[in-house]
């Protein structure tokens, strides 16, 4: 086997064991890893335009945005408001529910990255940010990642 494709695999399978686990922590709360990054990027950026949640999102769901937002509507977690100069323009916000639901979906995360800090060295996770910073650079999820970082730095700056 090459060492691209051992890699690849090797990416493929900690993505999947992550997700795995994700899921199942996130299944006792009611929620989907979809659903759960949408309603962080809301409760930690909003409000926002669906466009610039969708802009953020990495989670490849196969799910449009505008469907999981939908679904947190119904959930009681998220609440659509008109925008203050245009009617058209939706902004998303997070309820008080969906706030508390946000801060047990930071702690299920909380709980994988520790897990995650406990297997890689400092050097490891700074080698491995790097490579697949540079495998993923100009790509949609690469892309989603880069807004979701500027827009951290932005909130970092703010407070």
């Amino acid at each position: 086997m090459r060492t691209a494709e051992h890699l690849r695999y090797l990416i493929l399978a900690a993505q999947r064991e992550g997700n795995r686990q994700l899921t199942a922590a996130l299944s006792l709360i009611g929620l989907t890893p979809a659903q759960s990054e949408a309603l962080r990027i809301i409760a930690d950026h909003g409000p926002l335009a669906l466009k610039q949640l969708g802009d953020m999102l990495v989670c490849d769901s196969g799910t449009s945005p505008s469907r999981i937002v939908d679904r947190l509507v119904t959930a009681g977690l998220v609440q659509r408001e008109a925008g203050e100069h245009d009617r058209r323009q939706v902004r998303l916000t997070v309820t008080r529910q969906g706030a508390d639901k946000a801060e047990q979906v930071r702690e299920i995360e909380d709980q994988l990255y520790d897990a995650i800090d406990g297997a890689v060295t400092t050097d490891d996770a700074a080698a491995l940010t790097r490579v697949l910073g540079a495998l993923t650079t100009g790509s949609p999820a690469g892309n989603a990642l880069q807004k979701r970082l500027e827009a951290e730095g932005a909130t970092a700056a703010r407070g």
